[in-house]
């Protein structure tokens, strides 16, 4: 079975290497890229599995990186976590908003980015191999396909908002809380990162446009889809 491949964009050559270390003890093949247009040259030559994006870069900035990678049919659906200095909540939405699947303030612990890491890439698999549609109304999600529809329009989703639709619907009926949603799409639970929750649930809602309005906010508790 061959490694999984992590590439590190980071242009502190310290904390690039304390990360690549990490990840590499951790079984991953690792690249690293310490500027935008290296971290292009180098995908051009093999595409990784998960991307750590650091948003203060000296050519082209993570924000700018992350746009382009989501725009881009090859890489749309690489997991991003952007790890960055930047820990204002402002900042956390921006990334988020942008497709990025995590968020990581530095000063970080190195095993819990591991964690991050290992249980965004586990997931993935998962949702390829089994047949499965779920269904309501004129909303399709294939789970083999790794695709959703409205009547004959595709619905261009995230991995992470592709995981969250369908923990949703297989859940139709039950509410599902914060809590939840961060352990069984993101694969973790740490407090303070509800937030997270609601980007995505928000984001979702907006790409799902008139069928947005089958995620209900359940206050103070998560969201729910109804059951018929």
């Amino acid at each position: 079975m061959s490694k999984e491949t992590i590439l590190i964009i980071e242009d502190e050559k310290d904390i690039a290497s304390l990360i690549a270390h990490h990840m590499q003890a951790a079984g991953f093949n690792v690249i690293v890229a310490h500027d935008g247009d290296t971290a292009f040259e180098k995908m051009k030559k093999q595409l990784p599995d998960l991307i750590l994006l650091d948003l203060m870069l000296p050519d082209v900035d993570g924000v700018e990186i992350c746009k382009i990678l989501k725009r881009k049919e090859l890489t749309k659906n690489i997991p991003v976590i952007m790890v960055t200095a930047r820990g204002e909540e402002v900042d956390r939405v921006v990334g988020l908003e942008l497709g990025a699947d995590d968020y990581v303030v530095k000063p970080f612990s190195t095993r819990e980015l591991t964690l991050r890491v290992k249980r965004i890439l586990k997931r993935l698999p998962a949702d390829r191999g089994k047949e499965k549609v779920l269904k309501l109304g004129e909303l399709v999600l294939d789970v083999d396909a790794h695709m959703v529809t409205i009547g004959e329009k595709r619905i261009e989703l995230t991995l992470t908002e592709f995981k969250l639709l369908k923990e949703l619907l297989l859940s139709r009926g039950r509410v599902r809380s914060r809590e939840t949603l961060l352990n069984n799409v993101w694969g973790y639970s740490f407090e303070g990162y509800n937030r997270t929750v609601d980007t995505h649930i928000q984001r979702l809602r907006r790409k799902l446009r008139n069928h947005g309005q089958i995620i209900e906010t359940v206050r103070g508790i998560g969201y729910m889809i109804k059951d018929g």
